[in-house]
């Protein structure tokens, strides 16, 4: 009877092992640390060529969809259900809140380096889209997270503007924009017609994210 017991208990201990084993490889723990990512040439409608008609730019007229925690695009087709964070559109990024969107995104412009951020204040006020009034993002020449030449058409990040993001789930992240050019280049007035109409309205940046829903970086 003994050795029966102690069979059965070897048995339930096994099992108990291996259940563990496999709950904790199956797991998915949310990472308590920041991850910093770089993002390269994200699409922003670039040009595809001119109006014969007015000379203007032409292009095809829709937002790039991207989502923060899972650093990848997401697809015209896949927007609906909330699960992407900003959408860049020539000089303009929505968040996912407000008129734009129903999630909890939200954003303001924080004034510094990027480095320095290390924290956001609890009386920080975060906006949300208000289309076409205003934007969480603000847009227009300065008064954002770019400068934009009239007479050259360049369009250049302003150093020191750090986009403050709440993702569509209600977590933190950080941005700087560091060019608005394909191949993270700044261009320079003495740049060609061809670079300045075709090789903008790409975004370069960088980001932290927090995982863990806190205001810390």
């Amino acid at each position: 009877m003994l050795k029966s017991i102690t069979k059965i208990t070897a048995i339930v201990c096994l099992l108990t092992n291996i259940y563990s084993c496999t709950k904790s490889s199956t797991e998915t723990v949310t990472p308590s640390t920041p991850v910093t990512a770089t993002v390269k040439d994200l699409l922003a409608d670039s040009v595809t060529g001119i109006d014969p008609a007015t000379q203007m730019p032409k292009s095809v007229g829709l937002y790039t969809y991207f989502n923060i925690e899972k650093n990848k695009i997401i697809a015209l087709t896949d927007t609906a259900n909330g699960n992407w964070d900003l959408a860049f559109k020539t000089t303009k990024i929505l968040i996912n809140g407000g008129t734009s969107g129903n999630a909890m995104g939200g954003a303001f412009i924080y004034n510094g380096l990027f480095d320095d951020l290390k924290s956001i204040s609890n009386d920080s006020a975060f906006k949300v889209d208000n289309a076409p009034t205003s934007y969480a993002i603000t847009t227009g020449s300065d008064k954002g997270w770019y400068h934009y030449d009239g007479q050259t058409n360049i369009v250049t990040p302003v150093a020191g503007r750090i986009l403050v993001i709440r993702t569509a789930k209600g977590k933190y992240a950080k941005i700087e924009i560091t060019s608005y050019c394909k191949g993270g280049v700044n261009l320079t007035p003495a740049a060609s017609y061809e670079d300045i109409l075709y090789k903008q309205r790409y975004y370069n940046f960088r980001y932290t994210y927090q995982p863990n829903g806190t205001k810390t970086f």
